[in-house]
């Protein structure tokens, strides 16, 4: 019984309302989401990759066949893809390239929502989320235009909510400086096969460089 109890939960495809609730939580202060759940956002577990990967790995993979398009009309059904293709592959498929493999499939329905505005509609913690494709992304383009849209977020926030905004604006600048000094991001190369260049290599000697 327990065998098929958990393929039901492999092989069954999940309700974005049960995507976001495992990702956010029932708690409406965006702080307190911050703080209670930044172990299963930001550290590194393999007993938290594996829950992800039993869980949502189908719901993964139907949302990189395209069969879930239709959730991208409205924001939280988009924010919804976007956790699926951005977050989730970073756990589930850890230290391989597969991790980000749905990356374009993620920047899309970011740069959709941002186009119509739709972000404006979800909550501050959920719009850091939907921001997320462009501080991923090995582009310049992208790394300045995420910075200046955590830095709008920042400056919306009232004063008991910004510290914790202004640590995701940090991270996110903290990110567009490596692309604006390498064009890349070196702690992605030896997953990805890229070889590092000898500054590159000096750069990852050093604590904190692959985040």
């Amino acid at each position: 019984m327990a065998e098929e109890g958990r393929q039901d939960v492999v092989d069954a495809v999940m309700t974005p309302e049960d995507i976001r609730a495992f990702w956010f939580g029932d708690e409406a202060d965006d702080a307190v989401v911050a703080q209670q759940r930044a172990a299963l956002w930001w550290r590194k577990d393999a007993r938290t990759d594996e829950q992800v990967r039993l869980r949502f790995e189908q719901t993964v993979q139907a949302a990189a066949r395209r069969e879930l398009d239709a959730w991208s009309s409205t924001a939280p059904g988009c924010l919804t893809l976007i956790l699926l293709t951005d977050q989730f592959p970073r756990n589930m498929y850890r230290d391989t390239p597969q991790a980000f493999a749905f990356d374009a499939l993620a920047r899309g329905w970011c740069r959709q929502g941002l186009r119509t505005d739709m972000h404006r509609l979800l909550r501050p913690i959920e719009r850091v989320f939907f921001y997320l494709p462009l501080e991923h992304a090995e582009s310049l383009e992208d790394q300045e235009h995420c910075v200046t849209l955590f830095r709008a977020l920042v400056d919306e926030l009232d004063a008991a909510r910004k510290p914790a905004f202004e640590g995701f604006l940090d991270y996110a600048i903290r990110h567009r400086e490596v692309i604006a000094r390498f064009g890349r991001f070196p702690h992605r190369n030896r997953i990805l096969g890229r070889t590092s260049t000898p500054e590159e290599m000096a750069f990852l000697a050093q604590p904190g460089s692959s985040f």
